[in-house]
């Protein structure tokens, strides 16, 4: 099973790697581009605006 670096490690597993500065940067710089993939990706988010527009009812 794969998983995520996000993911509580096992009772066996222990996590001491340290993460240089160029390497956070890059894995930042990585999730912003998803992030913002997705977010263009979303729209548009809703049919669009109908120009019809209800009168009242001739009295």
């Amino acid at each position: 099973m794969t998983r995520d670096r996000k993911d509580p490690p096992e009772a066996s597993e222990t996590r001491d790697c340290a993460e240089s500065e160029q390497q956070r940067k890059a894995r930042k710089e990585h999730e912003s581009c998803n992030q913002d993939e997705a977010l263009e990706e979303t729209f548009p988010a809703s049919d669009p605006v109908s120009a019809f527009v209800p009168s009242k009812v001739p009295l």
